[in-house]
């Protein structure tokens, strides 16, 4: 049997076309008969409608089996058992036909105040003209948008001659799962397609859209109206539905759901997910794909200033600070109040806030600092289990309102880098500090990794003999004055070069002294390789020799031990200045 050019999602309505054809071929449009004339549906096989098909069909076993000996009559049929029949038998064909394709569902929670307040502001620019703007029609355009940019989302897979092949429609065609419901009350899906919704700015995209629902819904819909489809756009969440793993037919790659627009945390979320076709499309290609809708319905790469300049809307304010809606020139009613969220949504945010201010205060202790490789001691205020934060809860939480600066749509999304840095290998601690305004700054530059700058080939090298001058020197004076205190700088030989930085960074601001109070602990280093005390002075106060000559010895201090001796120099720095 050939591949059925309808899509699998249309062939109960052309069965139902094509059994009306054969009860009176002048009761379905011209377009209809002739498809059916020609006989391009030959390989939907016809299923028995009635009682009377079904039993015409069996005659010809029955005769037959009046001439073989008798077998025990069947068993009576159980009470409430009917038969599928007709189109539904055929739906109940494909649905087992969908199990076939190894599918895989990506999922998004996405923002949608931007997309509802520009939706708003589009349909109070067009009042009186007879269009209205929906959220599917700007879903749709924007997963067109998306498609343009990751087209193997609309790839399909084929085997010919039991070869497996990747067909590219060369263009979006898209799908649109329309409910439509019977004169009889029942319900059936019927799927028109926009073919190459690529080539169409919005307010065509918008008035093919229009078309081919209306054609849908009053059964005018037309043969070519059904073939092509290779990605689908379906929204249950018209119904309630808050997220969607709809089946996936033959002959396309993907199909996007959108889910029902529910308030988390006092933010309006809605759920998109993408269910693929595995043997063709990967998991990232459909995470980056979502990702890149979700952006779109943000508003970047100007989104909506496109849909409003191709529906010939200028000068209304859709800019970034646009999100408020234009006045309408007509009387609005004042907008009902929002909903007062859930006391287990504000308990979990109010936990996610905890967890965001124990990473903050006490991420530290759960830092990796030690270069031996023991465990931090931690702190149980920084485990998201002991506040009642699962997975799932933290998925819901948008990140946003919990003013963190990491990467990451959602708390969940957050939370792993949030540990990355305040409990790598560098830690932070800056909540202490008194004024608000430079802790704010902090937690910026802190996490938003805006300070993490990846040094080149030269500065590593540097970094390196750097490093080796300070080891080298620790390492002479362990073994050439094994005993006597030289409050070694070991696990800290980081700290010369980050003195080269900052006095560095202090040259460059305009200064010209530097004046540096140190502890005992790398004194002697420090005073080697930043002050640039000759090795010689140092060796000798370690000798503990008298007749050393007056340039070589140290001036200041109390001349009681060594480390108390202080030293001036001239540093240069590696741009050369002195």
């Amino acid at each position: 049997m050939t591949s059925f050019v309808f899509g699998t999602h249309n062939a109960a309505f052309v069965q139902v076309m094509y059994e009306q054809y054969l009860r009176d071929p002048a009761s379905v449009p011209e377009e209809w008969r002739q498809l059916f004339d020609n006989g391009k549906l030959a390989e939907l096989p016809v299923i028995p409608t009635t009682r009377a098909e079904v039993a015409a069909e069996k005659a010809p076993a029955a005769e037959a089996a009046e001439a073989t000996p008798t077998h025990p009559p069947s068993p009576i049929p159980q009470p409430g058992l009917s038969p599928i029949t007709g189109p539904a038998a055929r739906l109940v064909q494909n649905m087992t036909e969908s199990l076939s394709v190894p599918t895989a569902t990506s999922f998004r929670d996405v923002p949608v105040q931007v997309l509802d307040a520009k939706r708003k502001a589009l349909n109070a620019q067009l009042a009186g003209s007879g269009k209205k703007i929906s959220f599917t029609h700007l879903i749709g355009y924007a997963l067109v948008q998306a498609a343009k940019q990751f087209p193997v989302m609309t790839h399909a897979f084929q085997e010919v001659e039991g070869k497996p092949q990747r067909f590219d429609p060369q263009g979006v065609h898209l799908g649109l799962a329309v409910d439509v419901e019977r004169k009889d009350g029942t319900h059936a899906l019927l799927v028109p397609v926009i073919k190459h919704a690529e080539a169409m700015d919005f307010a065509a995209f918008h008035a093919r859209y229009e078309t081919l629902v209306e054609k849908a819904r009053t059964q005018k819909i037309l043969p070519d109206d059904l073939q092509g489809a290779t990605i689908t756009l379906t929204n249950p969440g018209t119904i309630g539905t808050v997220a969607s793993v709809p089946r996936l037919m033959k002959h396309q790659g993907s199909i996007i759901a959108t889910g029902a627009i529910r308030d988390v945390a006092g933010a309006k979320i809605m759920t998109l997910t993408s269910t693929y076709d595995h043997r063709i499309i990967q998991g990232a290609e459909s995470g980056m794909f979502l990702r890149k809708l979700d952006s779109l319905l943000q508003g970047e790469e100007r989104f909506y200033e496109a849909v409003a300049n191709s529906l010939g809307l200028t000068g209304w304010g859709m800019g970034d600070a646009g999100w408020v809606p234009a006045p309408s020139p007509t009387p609005t009613l004042t907008p009902p109040p929002s909903p007062i969220p859930h006391p287990d949504e504000l308990r979990s945010v109010a936990a996610a806030t905890a967890l965001v201010r124990a990473h903050r205060n006490f991420g530290h202790l759960a830092a990796r600092l030690d270069p031996l490789g023991s465990e931090p001691p931690g702190d149980p205020a920084l485990d998201p289990g002991r506040l009642g934060l699962t997975p799932e809860i933290m998925g819901r939480i948008p990140a946003a309102v919990l003013r963190v600066y990491v990467p990451g749509a959602t708390l969940a999304e957050a939370l792993p880098a949030l540990r990355a840095t305040y409990c790598g290998t560098i830690a932070y601690e800056v909540e202490h500090i008194g004024s608000h305004g430079e802790r704010v700054w902090l937690r910026q530059v802190i996490e938003s990794g805006e300070h993490w700058k990846p040094l080149s080939a030269d500065d590593r090298k540097q970094l390196l003999a750097r490093l080796t001058a300070v080891e080298t020197l620790e390492r002479f004076l362990h073994k050439a004055y094994l005993g006597q205190k030289r409050f070694s700088i070991e696990g800290l030989d980081v700290l010369v070069p980050m003195l080269d930085l900052t006095v560095e960074l202090a040259t460059a601001s305009g200064a010209q002294d530097v004046v540096l109070g140190m502890a005992h602990r790398g004194r002697l280093n420090v005073l080697a390789h930043i002050v640039g005390l000759p090795y010689e002075t140092i060796f000798a106060e370690f000798e503990g020799g008298l007749h050393v000559e007056e340039t070589l010895t140290p001036e200041g201090g109390t001349g009681d031990v060594k480390y108390h001796h202080g030293a001036h120099g001239v540093y240069q720095t590696p741009s050369g200045k002195s």
